[in-house]
C-alpha cells in the first residue's frame, strides 16, 4: 500500500521537474484538472520520473518499459532529461501518433504483438537479457507516489473543499495514486470502459484477475489485468467503479472538445463520460474534479 508519506516524498524528489497543472472552473460544482498539459502529454511523467529517481543506481543499458503509449512517453521523456537510454515496447496497434513522438523524444522503439500484456511480456525478457532498469507502467510503489503528486496540487489548487473525483482507470496506477493523496473524505470514482474493466473486475472477483480487452480507449486503458496495488488500494478505500461504453466516450471526447477546446485521447475521455452519460450522477451541490489525465491524440477527427 502507498501512503501519503510516499507521495509527500515524491513531490520533494521531482521538484521543479514536473509541471503544475492548470485547474479548469467549468459549470457550476465542476472542476477539470488539466493534468494532460503535463511533459510528455500525460500524468505517468510524474511517476515515470520518480520510479527512475528513486532507484539507487541506474544500470548503463537505461531503462526498460512497456506500454499501450503514455508509460512509454513519460519513459522516453524522462531518460531524455535524465540523459540515459530507453528501450520502449508497445504493441503493434499503438496510435501512430505515440509511436512517432516516442520516437522524437530518443527512445529506441520495439512494436511487439497486438496489445499492452504481449509488449510488457517481451519487455521483461529484454531488462533481464540487458540488465537495464525495468519500469512498469502502473503496478510500481514509486509509479504510483510519483502519479499521487496530483493529488497534492488538487488540494493546494481547491482549498475550499471538493466532494468527488473521477479517474480514469487501466491498470490503476493513476487512481492508486490518487487514493493515497486524497483524505478519505474525498470520495474517488473509478471509470473503465465496458470493454477494458480490469480494476471494476478485480473488484468483483476479490482479486486482480484477467479480462478482455478492446474499444476505443484500449490504446490508453488496456491493462488485461489490474495492478495488485490499485486493486488493494481501491478495495480498502471502498472504490466503486461505473462502466462507460465506446460511444459515450466517443461523444465526451467531442463534447471537451466544442464546450471547452480539451483535447483528450478517449481513455482521458473516459472519465468525463461517466458524467454525460449518466453512469455517474451527482448529488445537488456535489463538487466534482474530473482528471483529464492524457492528449496523445490525433486530434484530426475533432474539428
Amino acid at each position: 500500500m502507498v501512503k501519503i508519506d510516499d507521495v509527500r516524498a515524491a513531490a520533494e524528489r521531482l521538484g521543479g521537474r514536473v509541471r503544475r497543472t492548470p485547474l479548469l472552473r467549468a459549470d457550476g460544482g465542476l472542476w477539470f484538472k488539466l493534468e494532460h498539459a503535463q511533459h510528455a502529454g500525460s500524468f505517468k511523467t510524474r511517476g515515470m520520473l520518480n520510479r527512475i529517481l528513486a532507484a539507487p543506481s541506474i544500470p548503463a543499458a537505461g531503462l526498460v518499459a512497456a506500454s499501450g503509449g503514455n508509460a512509454g512517453l513519460a519513459a522516453a521523456y524522462a531518460a531524455r532529461e535524465l540523459g540515459i537510454p530507453a528501450e520502449v515496447f508497445v504493441p503493434a496497434t499503438a496510435p501512430a501518433v505515440k509511436v512517432a513522438k516516442l520516437g522524437k523524444l530518443g527512445a529506441r522503439v520495439v512494436q511487439v504483438g497486438n496489445e499492452y500484456a504481449e509488449a510488457y511480456a517481451a519487455a521483461v525478457v529484454s531488462a533481464q537479457s540487458s540488465g537495464a532498469l525495468f519500469c512498469h507502467a502502473y503496478d510500481d510503489p514509486f509509479m504510483v507516489a510519483g502519479n499521487g503528486t496530483l493529488g497534492l496540487e488538487l488540494l493546494d489548487q481547491l482549498p475550499s473543499g471538493f466532494d468527488t473525483v473521477l479517474v480514469a482507470v487501466g491498470g490503476g496506477g493513476l487512481i492508486a495514486g490518487v487514493l493515497a493523496a486524497l483524505p478519505p473524505a474525498v470520495r474517488v470514482i473509478a471509470v473503465e470502459p465496458v470493454t477494458a474493466a480490469a480494476l471494476h473486475s478485480a473488484l468483483a472477483a476479490g482479486e486482480p484477475v484477467d479480462v478482455p480487452v478492446s474499444g476505443v480507449a484500449a490504446d490508453s486503458l488496456g491493462a488485461r489485468r489490474a495492478g495488485l496495488i490499485a486493486y488493494e488500494m481501491a478495495a480498502s478505500a471502498g472504490t466503486p467503479s461505473v462502466l462507460v461504453d465506446d460511444q459515450a466516450i466517443v461523444d465526451a471526447r467531442r463534447r471537451l472538445w466544442d464546450d471547452y477546446r480539451q483535447v483528450v485521447e478517449h481513455g482521458t475521455a473516459a472519465a468525463y463520460a461517466a458524467l454525460t452519460s449518466g453512469a455517474y450522477v451527482p448529488a445537488d451541490g456535489e463538487r466534482v474534479v474530473v482528471l483529464l489525465c492524457g492528449a496523445n491524440t490525433n486530434p484530426s477527427d475533432l474539428v
